[in-house]
């Protein structure tokens, strides 16, 4: 059964079939029911939107091309960044350093972001790559 969704001040569509919410689509359905999400449920989301803000905001720095140019091909390059992130987090956890720089957040970001734009690669949605 589909139901209506509300977080913060989006209201979507929740599809059980696909275990997602539509955030586009809305509803007034008599066949759908509200749904208010519970406090994990919101984390996550504040934690997405935080993503999809640093992620663009950094693509508008970087471009498309650090990417899509990476020697060895996009995912090679986003194999290479994501290693030395693991890397770096490795260390300041193991020797239990704390970081001069960036902190272990800030870390952790990058990766959730190298993985989205994994997948937009792998979907061809990055510019200057395609999907075949």
């Amino acid at each position: 059964m589909d139901e209506t969704a509300a977080h913060a001040d989006r209201v979507g569509t929740w599809d059980s079939s696909t275990g997602s919410v539509d955030w586009e689509s809305g509803s007034s359905s008599a066949s759908r029911s509200k749904m208010i999400l519970g406090k994990f449920d919101n984390d996550v989301y504040d934690i997405i939107e935080d993503l999809a803000d640093l992620l663009i905001s950094k693509h508008h720095d970087y471009g498309p091309k650090n990417i899509s140019m990476s020697p060895g091909g996009p995912l090679n390059g986003l194999r290479v960044r994501i290693w030395d992130k693991i890397a770096r987090i490795n260390n300041l956890i193991d020797a239990g350093f704390s970081p001069s720089h960036e902190s272990l957040e800030d870390s952790f970001k990058d990766l959730a972001n190298y993985s989205i734009i994994a997948l937009m690669v792998l979907d061809g949605k990055w510019p200057g790559v395609s999907d075949d």
